[in-house]
């Protein structure tokens, strides 16, 4: 089984890659650009050691896509520019460039190559603000240009099912933490503060809640709907084994820590909704799926993992 993974040297993509390759028959292409300088080498330190990986280098708005893509059987499109805050005034073209013509690119090129399978990695901004648990037929209401950009490659995937064949499978993503998350989101940028001992910055109250989701669980979701019978087509939610506040999840830190948190208070941000919460029925049904690492023992996780990183990089 041949798998090609974009953003594979990426947070959720190098995991996802390692997962891969625990399927003893199992070979992995990983494309990245690497604009992730330092932390994207590390993500991929334990791929390079494993001889049915390879890499390429390479910026899928321009590279050729036959030579990786021959002979695949399943692609995954995790590659894209991340970030809601980001994503405002004239940054957005690239968000237009890489979440958009990139998938749009790589659609095509995979509609010529007959693969199996095309698992495209979207995100709970595509939902907007929802009251409840929101399950994958409510309407999509994206509140800032990041969510845009993702809904639109969502939009795309459905041209491609619909015109070309290709065999689709969507995965909503909601809050992916844990070892190895990118340095500009939350939860790391919460843990380095406080091993750094400085002040944590929060957007708003502090009260606003995510369905947070582990890397490993939320990997082992993504990995199976590359052999789940009845999910092309289909748009699945991918959420976590808890939902908290930030309050409360800074509250575990403290705990964790030892000691109090400094907090910087900032007004809320723009394009971010208040509540998310995944209604993830239908990932059980399909992908056999049950979140089980609980916040307190995820964040504990990723807080060893952040100590070793900063270590290397004294």
């Amino acid at each position: 089984m041949k798998y090609v993974v974009t953003g594979a040297a990426g947070f959720i993509g190098s995991h996802l890659c390692e997962k891969l390759l625990e399927q003893p028959d199992g070979i992995v292409v990983g494309i990245d650009m690497m604009t992730g300088a330092g932390s994207a080498w590390r993500n991929l330190k334990n791929l390079l050691r494993n001889p049915r990986f390879q890499f390429i280098k390479g910026d899928l708005r321009e590279m050729r896509l036959d030579e990786p893509l021959a002979g695949a059987d399943i692609v995954y499109h995790l590659a894209g520019m991340p970030g809601v805050r980001s994503s405002w005034g004239t940054d957005f073209v690239k968000y237009t460039a890489n979440n958009i013509d990139v998938t749009q690119r790589l659609l095509e090129a995979c509609a010529d190559a007959r693969i199996s399978r095309f698992i495209y990695a979207s995100t709970s901004s595509v939902y907007g603000e929802k009251t409840g648990s929101v399950r994958e037929d409510a309407a999509p209401a994206p509140l800032s240009p990041y969510g845009v950009s993702k809904l639109t490659g969502e939009y795309l995937c459905h041209v491609y099912a619909h015109n070309r064949g290709l065999p689709v499978v969507i995965l909503r993503l909601f809050t992916v933490y844990g070892p190895r998350q990118r340095p500009d989101m939350a939860f790391h940028r919460f843990i380095r503060s406080m091993l750094e001992e400085r002040p944590i910055t929060i957007y708003g109250d502090g009260m606003q809640t995510r369905d947070f989701t582990y890397i490993g669980d939320g990997v082992q979701a993504i990995a199976r709907a590359a052999a789940a019978e009845g999910v092309i087509g289909e748009t699945i939610n991918i959420g976590g084994a808890e939902r908290a506040s930030v309050k409360e999840a800074i509250g575990i830190l403290e705990e964790l820590f030892g000691r109090r948190a400094k907090i910087e208070w900032l007004p809320r941000a723009r394009g971010e909704p208040r509540h998310t919460w995944a209604d993830i029925g239908k990932a059980a049904r399909l992908l056999g799926y049950r979140p089980r690492t609980g916040l307190r023992e995820g964040l504990r996780l990723q807080m060893l993992d952040m100590i070793e990183w900063m270590k290397e990089r004294e």
